[in-house]
This record gives structure tokens, sequence and C-alpha cells, in this order.
């Protein structure tokens, strides 16, 4: 693990649902992605979120009964969206995706420095 004097809190941005027809195997294929990004970052010395490591556990708790219902629609990109403030980056992974190019467009405008790859760390 490297010893980074000043970690980050850094978001991992990436597809979720995008490109997937909602098949639960793809989206655990984008979901696996992310967490292997965050567990990179995590070992080069910084702390990495994903904002489905907060929205999935609320939005069950609400009781969503699939993806894209109200409930689900309500929690999803607004949680990931209140992350942004307490992240000092957002680094954007994967391939095309409205909700992760929201992240870079909404950390932009909160003056948040966005990256696309750990090599710009």
């Amino acid at each position: 693990m490297k010893n980074t004097a000043s970690p980050q809190m850094i978001l991992v941005a990436g597809p979720y649902r995008s490109g997937t027809n909602d098949d639960p195997i793809l989206i655990q294929k984008n979901v696996d992605a992310m967490n292997d990004m965050a567990l990179h970052l995590y070992e080069i010395g910084h702390l990495p979120v994903l904002g489905e490591w907060f929205a999935l556990p609320l939005i069950e708790t609400a009781g969503s009964k699939e993806m894209g219902d109200k409930i689900w629609n309500d929690l999803f990109h607004p949680v990931a969206i209140r992350l942004i403030s307490k992240c000092d980056i957002i680094l954007r992974i994967g391939g095309l995706s409205g909700g992760a190019d929201e992240m870079v467009r909404i950390g932009k405008e909160k003056g948040k420095r966005i990256i696309f790859s750990t090599d710009e760390l």
C-alpha cells in the first residue's frame, strides 16, 4: 500500500444500468468494475466511495420494488449527488452513462477535481 501524505476522498462514477437492459449479470459487471477501482484507490492510499454503497441499502429499506420505480428514482442519483459535496475528486470510469456524466457535471459545478485515470493522481 502506498503511503499517501494527504488521502483524498474519491467518488468513483461509472455506469450502473447503462447498456445493460437491466440484466442483473451486466449490472453486476459494472458494479464489479467500480468496486475494483475503489480497491485500487484504497491500496494507493485514498478513501474511495461509490454512490451505490449509500443509495442501494436506502432504496431497499425504503421499500423499492424494482429498479426505476419512484422510490429508486428518488434515491439513486440524489444520494450520489449529496455525496459529491463530501468528496475531493470525482473519478469517471467505464463507458456511456448518463448518471456518471451527471456526477461529473455536478462535480465541476461544485469545483471538484475531475479525473479519468488514477495516473492523474
